[in-house]
């Protein structure tokens, strides 16, 4: 996140500490800036009173965190703070969500109540956090090389101990290479195992069992074990000289924890990118009609912004001068360019491919559909699926156990010897740690999620794929979802003395009350002929799945108000037409005024995605609020055997909750406008974004385009996550169940340990990331 800026004088200022280790002071001065109410939108929004009266969602990401104890150990933390309602971190995504009270609290104390626990917080959006991540990543990466360069060396220096026959090699010569090879060993302890000892140092400072704590235990008793063997040869320990096992393993569980932060970073990383896509500073015009450079998330409605070619759009809003095209793929799912002329309404987060343009800004921050995206995919991303809430709580225990484990290892073997005893704790305390246990169900999920979201489909509640890998039904709503999102206007039948027009200018004005397809395609038909309405909306109140009711007055003075229905036959008291197809009625005080007959066109892909579920094992049915003849209609075309018509929404609920009761597991496809209450009864539910505000909609996925075969594309991707998670969590568990007796035998040298240990995270990481191919 950027400093304020000046209004419209100068570029932004970077934040303190920005290209560079930031420091305590430094990072107190930059939390005090988000103090500034301005700053909170940039990453968070309010929540309304129906989720945290006057409170704030926040997001951030967090630095230094490996597994699920340090977690917890945040959460423990910011959840001490006052004024701090719920604290959310995500290991696997390294990141967390906090719901606060400004009238408690401030962004400065969470911030700082974190760093005392030590970790830190960045702003989500921050474009300093990938610098920081660059300088992060090529630290980790010297460090690996020096732990590399001195593993080889040690190595060679214990070479001749090993190979050496008897009078092979003088006593002297011997003492020396150990002297080599624990100065050798000295940067790997000082420079290399930094985040291994600082990690423990702050859990122990915590009073907590961390990840790390039983790793440096491990490493400092190898350590000083080696060390008193090669400083007094003739003592207890004279023969236990283990440098080359230390330095294995220290460069063993380096690359596997460097390789594990580039793959978690590849897999889980759409968030960030997706964050990347809006620019950092905008122009803005001024008072004095000169453009001068603004922070993004300082733009307010009715700004007016200058957007160059190659540059992406900052908010949403209205072009007002200039002709363009724009990139919307991620948004709309439309892959190819959209024409933007002079009028054209452009989204946050596309691109600006074509030419100069003036926009006015209309929204911004959380209110654009690039912010609803953002805020969605926040979500899940600190979200903990059912499997990994259940790691966690295994994690502390399990972590205490090993500590005991040890410390019993040694006690059992100290009679063999001291340095026996003390190697076989280490290799106990190296093997056993339960980082592969903590990542196999997130990292899983999250690779999923990533490649679901490139894809266009958003995945709002990680839990949901566990939930909709065990569908055996899929329910499809109609119009909007098997059709296409609006239908056409065929034909107006309208009462004697009623024009066809006049009937649907009333129509059309009632219709502004609803974002329903059938509704919104009679506004449309109006808007085709270019006519101003002689009516404006006075009052409307929505009935779920049967129609709107309101009052119309007219824009000329003098004339008398019109109370209006449109919807349903049964909801206007009127009959049907006897034609099979999509029929919206209109009636008054005085009864029946008018009837319009809709045509709708199946999507192109329906019947090819009816038959790719099929292929999953998947029964598919259709419910619908239209009549029954015109619902079997188009389910004979989409190949779709079960139909039923006349549906109300509590008809819907009904019949889902009665396959439910059947033992059956249920997925929903709706618009996301009349389908809510049966798409929270759903074990799994999609809607189709474009109907919805994406933060309203109660969906597990959001699928941005129109492509029905996002549905089946994400029920086998789903599939594949929970195989994908259960090979994790099965090799986690035999990796423990052979490597723990093997390391308290006294047969897994520590280098071996270490191996190990590296090996099982990271066979966990690269199972997951084959999920985001």
């Amino acid at each position: 996140m950027q400093a304020a800026l000046a209004p419209d004088t100068a570029p932004p200022a970077p934040r303190p500490g920005r290209g560079a280790v930031p420091d305590a002071d430094r990072d107190a001065a930059s939390w005090t800036l988000l103090d500034d109410p301005q700053e909170w939108a940039a990453f968070g929004r309010p929540l309304g009173a129906a989720e945290a009266p006057a409170c704030w969602e926040s997001h951030v990401a967090v630095e230094g965190i490996h597994c699920a104890a340090c977690a917890m150990t945040i959460e423990d933390a910011l959840g001490a703070v006052p004024g701090v309602q719920s604290v959310r971190v995500n290991a696997a995504s390294r990141r967390a969500r906090i719901v606060w009270s400004p009238a408690e609290a401030r962004p400065s104390q969470w911030f700082a109540a974190a760093a005392q626990a030590g970790y830190r917080f960045v702003p989500a959006g921050d474009v300093s956090r990938q610098q920081a991540r660059r300088i992060e990543s090529r630290r980790a990466l010297f460090r690996w090389l020096v732990s590399g360069l001195c593993m080889m060396q040690v190595m060679m220096y214990a070479v001749p101990a090993y190979v050496a026959g008897p009078g092979d090699m003088t006593r002297d010569i011997e003492l020396l290479l150990r002297w080599a090879s624990w100065v050798l060993t000295l940067p790997v302890m000082l420079f290399a195992c930094g985040p291994f000892f600082s990690g423990a140092w702050r859990d122990l400072k915590q009073r907590r069992i961390g990840m790390d704590l039983p790793v440096s235990l491990g490493i400092l008793i190898t350590f000083f074990v080696s060390t008193a063997g090669t400083f007094d040869p003739d003592g207890p320990l004279g023969r236990e000289v283990f440098f080359d096992s230390l330095t294995m393993f220290v460069f063993f569980l380096l690359t596997g924890r460097w390789l594990e932060a580039r793959l978690r970073d590849r897999t889980a990383g759409a968030l960030d990118a997706l964050m990347g896509r809006l620019p950092d500073s905008v122009e803005r015009r001024g008072p004095d009609g000169r453009f001068a450079p603004v922070a993004a998330h300082r733009l307010a409605p009715g700004d007016v912004i200058r957007v160059r070619p190659g540059e992406a759009f900052a908010a949403d809003g209205v072009v007002i001068e200039g002709d363009t095209s724009a990139d919307e793929a991620l948004l709309t799912g439309e892959s190819t360019p959209v024409p933007r002329p002079c009028g054209a309404r452009v989204l946050a987060g596309s691109h600006n491919l074509g030419a100069a343009v003036l926009v006015q800004v209309g929204a911004v921050g959380r209110a654009t559909r690039f912010g609803q995206i953002v805020a969605l995919m926040e979500d899940a991303a600190t979200q903990k699926p059912r499997l990994a809430q259940l790691a966690d709580r295994v994690a502390r225990p399990f972590l205490a156990a090993v500590l005991a484990a040890a410390a019993l290892a040694a006690a059992w073997w100290w009679p063999a010897g001291p340095g026996h005893a003390l190697m076989v704790a280490a290799s106990v305390l190296i093997v056993t740690c339960p980082c592969a246990l903590s990542l196999a169900t997130p990292a899983a999920m999250l690779a999923s999620a990533g490649e679901r979201a490139r894809q266009g489909v958003l995945v709002a509640r990680l839990q949901a794929l566990e939930s909709l890998a065990g569908v055996d039904t899929v329910v499809f709503d109609k119009t909007g979802t098997l059709t296409h999102r609006q239908p056409r206007l065929a034909r107006i039948y309208s009462r004697r003395g009623v024009p066809p027009g006049d009937a649907l200018a009333l129509a059309a004005a009632l219709a502004e009350a609803t974002l329903h397809p059938a509704a919104q395609a009679l506004a449309d038909a109006w808007r085709a002929q270019g006519l101003a309405s002689d009516w404006v909306l006075a009052e409307a109140q929505e009935h779920a799945g049967q129609g709107v009711q309101g009052r119309l007055r007219p824009r000329r003075p003098g004339g008398a108000a019109r109370a209006l229905r449109l919807g349903s036959a049964a909801f206007c008291g009127v009959p049907r037409l006897d034609v099979p197809a999509m029929q919206v009625h209109l009636s008054g005080e005085e009864g029946w005024v008018a009837s319009f007959v809709l045509e709708e066109d199946l999507r192109a892909d329906a019947a090819e995605a009816v038959t790719a579920l099929g292929g999953e094992g998947v029964q598919v049915q259709l419910l619908s609020g239209d009549r029954d003849a015109a619902a079997r209609r188009l389910a004979d075309g989409a190949g779709i055997a079960l139909a039923r018509g006349d549906c109300l929404p509590e008809d819907k609920l009904d019949a889902v909750r009665r396959m439910q009761t059947a033992g059956r597991r249920v997925a929903m496809v709706g618009d996301g406008l009349n389908d809510g209450p049966v798409i929270a009864q759903a074990d799994a539910s999609f809607a189709f974004g474009h109907a919805v505000a994406l933060t309203r909609a109660r969906a597990d996925f959001i699928v941005l385009g129109d492509a029905l075969s996002a549905i089946p594309a994400t029920l086998s991707q789903a599939r594949r996550t929970l195989r994908v998670v259960r090979q994790n969590l099965a090799w986690s568990a035999a990796y423990n169940a052979v490597s723990v007796p093997l390391a308290l035998a006294g047969w897994m040298p520590a280098w071996l340990a270490g191996l190990g240990m590296a090996a099982s995270s990271l066979l966990v990481v690269l199972n997951s990331a084959r999920l985001a191919k």
